[in-house]
Parts: structure tokens; C-alpha cells; sequence
């Protein structure tokens, strides 16, 4: 899917990008701008191209056709080196033997400049990362957050033109991804470089990115801001993999949303209540909208699962077998239900998304 190119100052062009191992294709035509300055994302599950796509712009594999352009500059044909690029990789590789201001500013010292100014810039990319004082230690004696600071410190003190992340938190615990998830934004904001993220957790690429591309089977299904990836899916595929959702198709989209077609309706868009309870609004039988511009259907809950902050339902509808989840958070009384519970499934019409085919 083709991107609208409409913003001039392009950090990241890719045109037409293909590229093909054996007869396996991994990146399939792929097209696709990054603004200068934005934090960008590339999501998909294991195998959708995202990390062969982001060794390309890198220059670490060449394209079996198309173009790369970075800030206007045709680098195609370029090494590595020759790339106004740095990339942070799940493995820091910091060297053990080093001091932390030495890791730091290892870069500038193969590339000739003094060592007074070393130290000022590797200092100075210590501090972007909130790591002063932490010059004179080895990276043993850090944590993995800090050495993942340090990992980036190191690619920042050549104040790069696009820095790529490749899977930089995967190895970290979930607590500590959150932490570092924040602290990169901050950092992306306060540098104004351009960032490239790879990765396969949405949350991650939800929370940090500017906007997203979606991909799979080596193609481009969607890019746009995390809120429009996620309410307005523009295939299937996203609307499956971008977050949980209900997906309806043929015959049971008729049956449950009264509309022919594919639609996806997220399942904390839908509230239940239980068919004996009091406050539950009157509706006519059969699975007809109990107030303007909803529907309703009635079931009996299935399966229950608290998860912390929300509880899950799965609901077997009453008509035809059909099943759809729901998610309520908890802050509300729990709900009077049990497996079996009979229960009815209200929404607004626009929540029933269509997704094209």
C-alpha cells in the first residue's frame, strides 16, 4: 500500500523496494516515506519482512530491486558506512573491557577526532540518556536498562541522521520495557533525530510511534498514526493482529451486525449486562437495537478471564453458535454472571468497522 507522500521533507524514501532470497520473497514493492524528525515504527509478526526492510535502509543487505533515498540521497548502492546511519540492536554488544565514556566514544576515536573532544561528546550523549556519572564503569556493573542507555549514548554521539532500532527492548523484563519505552520518546523528542523501530510487541510500536506501517508476507498492509491503525484497519490482517478485535465475515457478519460484508468490532467497544438485571434496558425480541444506532444480540457467557485491569467474556450467542469477546474494565461492580449466564451484547453501529476484503 502506497503512503501519501505529501509532507517534502523526507528522512526515509523507499521506492518500489524488493527484495528476494532464493525464491523467497521478503520484501515485496515496498513503498513507504519517513518524515524528518518523527518516531516511526515497523510492526508485524516473525517473517513479515520488517527486519529484512530495516537491513536494507541500513545498507546491511542490497535490494534485488527499487530504490533507497535518505534525506533525498540515493544510497542504494552504498555500504554501511557510507550511511548517514546508526542501529541499535537487541544485542548492545558493549565491550566488556571498556569504561562506559570509552564504549560511548569508541566512533570517534577510529575516526580520528581529539581526544578532548571525545570525552565532551560522549559525555554530552550520556547525558541525553540520563547516564552522568556513569562514565568511569564497566558495563558489567550496570543494569540492562542502563546498558541499553548505553547502547544507545553510543549510537547517538555521531548525531546521526536516522537511527535504527532493531528489537532494542525484547531482552528486557516487562516493567523495564515500559520504563524504557517512555524514556525513548523523551529522548527521540529531546535529539529531533529520526527514529526507525522494529519491532512485534503493538503495545511497543502503539505507545512510542508517530505513526506505524503494518506488514506482512513481506508487504505494506497500512501506515498511519497508532489511533488509525487501530480503530480504522484497512485489512483484516491489521484488524487481527493490531490490538484483539472481533472479526466478522460472510453469513455471520449478517447475522450478527445486520449488514453484509467483513467488519471488526473491538471488544471494549461492546457492553454486556446481564439479561436479570434490573438496570438492563428493554429491548424487542430478537437481535434488534435496544436504543438509536445500536444493536444488540443475546448469548450466554462462555468462558470468563480476569486479567488485572479488565475481564474478558467470551459469549456463544443465541443465535447459530456464534461467539464474540468482550472486555470490561474493572472499575466499575463486577458483574453478576457465571459460565452460562444468560447476558446481552450491546454496541454502537460505527463501532462495526468495515474492513475491506
Amino acid at each position: 500500500m502506497a503512503e501519501d507522500n505529501a509532507t517534502p521533507a523526507a528522512a526515509v524514501r523507499l521506492t518500489a523496494l524488493t527484495k528476494d532470497f532464493g525464491a523467497l520473497r521478503a520484501v515485496d514493492h515496498a513503498e513507504l516515506t519517513l518524515h524528518e524528525g518523527e518516531f516511526f515504527s515497523l510492526l508485524g509478526p516473525s517473517g513479515s519482512g520488517k527486519s529484512t526492510l530495516l537491513r536494507l535502509i541500513a545498507g546491511f543487505e542490497r535490494p534485488t530491486s527499487g530504490r533507497v533515498e535518505l534525506a533525498g540521497r540515493d544510497v542504494t548502492a552504498l555500504p554501511p558506512h557510507r550511511r548517514d546511519v546508526h542501529t541499535v540492536f537487541q544485542d548492545y554488544a558493549l565491550f566488556p573491557h571498556m569504561t562506559v565514556e570509552q564504549n560511548v566514544a569508541y566512533s570517534l576515536l577510529v575516526a580520528g577526532v581529539r581526544k578532548d573532544e571525545r570525552r565532551a561528546r560522549a559525555r554530552e550523549a550520556l547525558a541525553t540518556v540520563r547516564l552522568d556519572g556513569f562514565g568511569d564503569r564497566r558495563p558489567t556493573q550496570l543494569s540492562g536498562g542502563q546498558r541499553q542507555r548505553v547502547a544507545l549514548a553510543r549510537a547517538l554521539v555521531d548525531r546521526p541522521g536516522l537511527l535504527l532500532l532493531d528489537e532494542p527492548l525484547g531482552a528486557l523484563d516487562l516493567k523495564l520495557r515500559q520504563q524504557m519505552q517512555t524514556e525513548l520518546k523523551q529522548i527521540q523528542r529531546t535529539t529531533g533525530i529520526t527514529f526507525l523501530l522494529v519491532t512485534h510487541d503493538q503495545e511497543e510500536a502503539l505507545t512510542m510511534s508517530d505513526r506505524v506501517a503494518v506488514l506482512d508476507g513481506g508487504r505494506i498492509e497500512q501506515v498511519g498514526a497508532p489511533l488509525e491503525i487501530y480503530d480504522r484497519p484497512a485489512t483484516a490482517f491489521v484488524a487481527g493482529f493490531v490490538g484483539t478485535t472481533n472479526l466478522l465475515r460472510g453469513e455471520a457478519a449478517q447475522r450478527i451486525t445486520g449488514r453484509p460484508g467483513t467488519y471488526s468490532i473491538r471488544p471494549e467497544r461492546i457492553r454486556i449486562t446481564p439479561l436479570n438485571d434490573p438496570h438492563t434496558p428493554t429491548a424487542p425480541s430478537g437481535p434488534t437495537a435496544p436504543a438509536p444506532l445500536e444493536r444488540s444480540v443475546t448469548g450466554r457467557v462462555a468462558d470468563i478471564a480476569h486479567a488485572g485491569p479488565h475481564t474478558r467474556f467470551t459469549v456463544r450467542l443465541d443465535e447459530a453458535g456464534d461467539r464474540l469477546t468482550v472486555l470490561r474494565l474493572n472499575t466499575a461492580p463486577a458483574l453478576a454472571t457465571t459460565p452460562d449466564s444468560p447476558v446481552r451484547l450491546t454496541w454502537h453501529l460505527d463501532d462495526a468497522y468495515p474492513v475491506p476484503n
